[in-house]
């Protein structure tokens, strides 16, 4: 008997194991974060953390809300994170792979700008997680690395698939339906690829299948202000910052750069509450972003944004204060390194000051008073630069008077595929019909460059074969970034014999930076001077879209080169390029014109022309058939005041 209870002690009856196996498979699943699960389940790799062992989130408490929107029971779709290296924004990206292979299982794609960003996060993020996290390795259908579903791009788990993707090519983002997107480095993707698609286009179509379900993760640190994709991302979103008490008075502060005060040299560093004035010390603040939250300033977005700088780097996970302030004084006289520091420190977008003048609002506020296809006083020659496009031509034409500076006379877009003669024969017309001086003068376009990048280069040539303009000019956008205004002609054509015709089509490059920085240099200073001083003249006929235009470049000083805008047209600007650059002709060569050379030119055109003349002689005969007005009635003579016989003299 005392054999028989010991068995039954250690061994329950059938139906306790079956009732507990029920009731765990009809237990609802519990509600598991994805910060929850990765305290649980990650583990940081000896070979790529700083601090090797179980993941725990309150070591950044930061990232524990962004993370939390990657959850499956969480109803925010689209996260973007806007933060400076090494603040762990790629980690969230890892922990939300892992926890969705295992608790959220569907179809992943990890996407990255090209294919070296792609092969690093697989062996600094993915590999050691697959490796040192049991729970990820388990859902693996195979971890032979010989087996085709598991090799380094692609991950077969149960339940799904990992797809790792690079956007260097236009076949990779294609035939690809995804629950799960993380989208990391946003800021470096191509506007475009050699296809012609845009990549951010072609990502958004992956997860389109799972309309109600999806998750977007976003991630990296800023760029070019203008171009910067990740920076668009968060404006577009809920603008979260991260908000702490202060030590001193409790209110909620956030840590801004200029909130951080240093003596002479960088020594002694600390922040100054903006509200009590209060100095605060970098060790307080584990404890005051450990109270901190996160706080909505576009509370109207659906899309999630968070943005912090370095000054919230966790003591131990990042440069401290006083190393942030070394590296922000080494910096000053360095514009790349500058730009580099306010993008992967304080992650913000950089902006050149040279171009924070150059504004839409203030180029267009500055237009003047004078008539399109009119050229005022000062204007001395006229030039054109046509943009060539498969289905159109922009044509505009400018004045030049002295100083080289500018008049915008004209902006047209012909509509037609410049592979047909109909286009070139408006242009013809265009350009052929002269300017009209405001003294009476018809002043010639005595100059054309044409761009001729793109499809439609033989046809640009055919064009600047049969000369119906004067002296039109075959150009190409030069290469170097120092390139000079406009290169030497080189001959294209070629005689009878195989030696190159002279008087052929000649190719000339224009250095396009070199201009731009002319251009962008006059519109930041023109606005602090009188217009009749003033370099860049623009007409307030022009319409709003001309202004889109000419303004929708920014300079980035890593490449030392002007980028385009997201998403606007700057084929104004390109036009003015190219007309400036028709100045530079070898027959006109305005650029080498002395202020009296340019003297005499606004002499002859200051005389009234023989029309004018007439006109002008025509409209004093409609004004002379009017009634004259009545004399003002005269005032009575003092006695100090010439006598009648005196002003009779006068008169």
């Amino acid at each position: 008997m005392i054999q028989v209870a010991t068995n039954q002690a250690a061994f329950p009856n059938a139906a306790e194991i079956i009732n507990a196996a029920r009731a765990r498979a009809y237990a609802p699943r519990k509600r598991q974060t994805v910060s929850e699960w990765a305290d649980k389940n990650i583990v940081l790799s000896r070979k790529t953390s700083p601090e090797p062992g179980p993941w725990r989130t309150d070591r950044n408490p930061i990232l524990r809300e962004p993370m939390d929107c990657l959850s499956a029971r969480s109803t925010i779709h689209e996260v973007v994170l806007k933060f400076p290296i090494q603040m762990g924004k790629s980690e969230v990206g890892r922990n939300a792979i892992g926890y969705w292979m295992c608790e959220a299982p569907g179809p992943i794609m990890a996407c990255f700008p090209a294919e070296v960003s792609m092969i690093k996060w697989i062996n600094q993020k993915l590999s050691p997680m697959l490796d040192d996290s049991p729970s990820v390795k388990e859902v693996l259908v195979s971890t032979n690395t010989r087996n085709a579903a598991n090799t380094k791009e692609f991950k077969d788990f149960y339940g799904g698939q990992l797809y790792i993707e690079h956007a260097g090519a236009a076949a990779r983002l294609k035939s690809t339906s995804v629950k799960y997107l993380v989208v990391d480095e946003l800021t470096e993707f191509a506007n475009s690829l050699k296809t012609g698609d845009d990549p951010m286009a072609m990502l958004e179509d992956r997860y389109s299948a799972y309309i109600s379900t999806y998750k977007r993760l976003d991630i990296s640190s800023p760029g070019t202000k203008g171009i910067c994709r990740i920076d668009e991302r968060y404006e577009a979103s809920d603008k979260r910052l991260y908000y702490m008490p202060c030590p001193h008075c409790l209110d909620e502060i956030t840590f801004e750069w200029s909130g951080l005060h240093w003596d002479k040299g960088g020594e002694r560093v600390r922040y100054v509450c903006p509200s009590c004035a209060c100095e605060i010390e970098e060790h307080q603040k584990t404890d005051m972003i450990k109270a901190g939250r996160w706080i909505a300033q576009n509370p109207e977005s659906k899309v999630r944004g968070y943005t912090v700088n370095c000054l919230y780097y966790q003591i131990g996970l990042g440069p401290r204060w006083e190393k942030l302030v070394e590296m922000w004084l080494g910096v000053q006289n360095d514009p790349a390194r500058l730009k580099t520091f306010i993008n992967s420190r304080l992650a913000e977008a950089w902006e050149d000051p040279s171009m924070r003048s150059v504004k839409l609002n203030v180029i267009a506020d500055r237009a003047e008073n004078y008539r399109l296809r009119v050229a005022p006083v000062g204007v001395c020659a006229v030039l054109a630069g046509v943009d060539t496009q498969d289905d159109r031509l922009e044509v505009q034409i400018i004045g030049l008077g002295k100083g080289m500076a500018i008049w915008v006379l004209d902006y047209v877009v012909l509509w037609g595929d410049p592979a047909d003669d109909t286009v070139w024969i408006a242009l013809t017309e265009l350009l052929n019909k002269p300017i009209e001086h405001v003294n009476g003068h018809a002043l010639p376009v005595m100059a054309t460059a044409i761009d001729a990048g793109g499809h439609r280069t033989e046809a640009v040539k055919d064009f600047v074969r049969r000369r119906m303009i004067r002296r039109p000019m075959v150009i190409f956008g030069a290469v170097p970034n120092n390139a000079p205004v406009l290169s030497r002609p080189k001959a294209q054509d070629v005689n009878w014999r195989g030696q190159y015709n002279k008087r052929g089509v000649m190719i000339q490059h224009v250095g396009t930076v070199a201009v731009k920085n002319v251009l962008f240099g006059r519109m930041g200073t023109d606005g602090d001077k009188p217009t009749e001083s003033r370099l860049l003249h623009f007409s307030e006929d022009l319409p709003k879209e001309y202004f889109t235009g000419v303004v929708a470049e920014t300079f980035n000083p890593r490449t030392n080169r002007f980028e385009k805008k997201r998403g606007a047209r700057n084929e104004p600007l390109d036009t003015l390029v190219y007309a400036y650059a028709a100045a530079h002709h070898h027959e006109l060569r305005l650029p080498l014109h002395t202020a009296a050379k340019w003297d005499e030119l606004g002499a002859k055109l200051a005389v009234v022309s023989s029309d004018e003349y007439r006109r002008l002689e025509a409209e004093a005969a409609i004004v002379a058939q009017q009634p004259a007005p009545l004399p003002p009635p005269k005032k009575p003579a003092k006695s100090n005041q010439l006598t009648s016989n005196a002003w009779s003299s006068r008169l």
